[in-house]
């Protein structure tokens, strides 16, 4: 059979993210009529300098500014999208602990009155994945910058999304957490996830990356 007539007969497989045309004015990033498909399994790697538009993608992906263009995700029934933001200042007013931020959005009962025990044990398998086991009695406000983005990369991780979107994950990683952090994400690819990766380390995006866009901005509106 020729590789055609294979191409033929294989199953078609649909997008899980198709952006046409988009079309996003900010002082912080723009973008002007970018495209974009990624499919289940892909991991895609976005680079460009400051104010290119990247963290604006991300942005406008999880519907949070306006755009112009289309935006189509196909997610499976009860998919995720799991996202890791490139900044998030801590209240340190706020005494809470990392297992108590893991566990408010995993059981319904309020953590003021305890963690459940099968919440517990999600929590401490993942964050097990992130290589900070034993973290749940620490308070949230005194991590560390590489601590602190791989708790949020713990919180992204689980239930295991459709669609990851990094926003410069790794910034602070020493170089077992690095390690990890990239076994993750070829464990995610093989399961099926679709990953959208910013980061300006490009060693590791090449390692990793199915495909790099680069991206050059556009004017941002005045």
């Amino acid at each position: 059979m020729s590789e055609a007539a294979a191409n033929a007969l294989a199953p078609r497989v649909e997008p899980v993210v198709e952006i046409v045309a988009l079309t996003v004015r900010l002082r912080g990033g723009a973008l002007d009529r970018f495209s974009l498909t990624l499919r289940p399994g892909e991991v895609r790697g976005l680079v460009g300098p400051n104010g290119a538009g990247k963290t604006t993608l991300l942005r406008a992906l999880l519907g949070e500014v306006e755009f112009e263009g289309s935006i189509r995700l196909r997610l499976p029934a009860g998919g995720r999208i799991g996202y890791v933001p490139q900044r998030l200042e801590p209240d340190r007013t706020i005494a809470i602990t990392v297992g108590e931020f893991l566990a408010a959005a995993r059981q319904r009962w309020p953590v003021c009155l305890g963690v459940r025990p099968a919440t517990r044990e999600r929590i401490a398998r993942v964050l097990a994945m992130v290589g900070l086991s034993g973290f749940e009695p620490r308070p949230f406000a005194e991590l560390s910058g590489g601590e602190l983005r791989r708790v949020l990369l713990a919180h992204a991780l689980e239930p295991r999304p459709a669609l990851l979107l990094l926003d410069e994950p790794t910034e602070g990683f020493d170089r077992a957490a690095l390690a990890r952090f990239e076994e993750t994400i070829r464990a995610l690819k093989a399961a099926g996830t679709c990953v959208l990766l910013v980061s300006h380390d490009l060693a590791l995006v090449e390692r990793l990356a199915d495909g790099i866009t680069e991206l050059e901005g556009a004017e941002p509106a005045s």
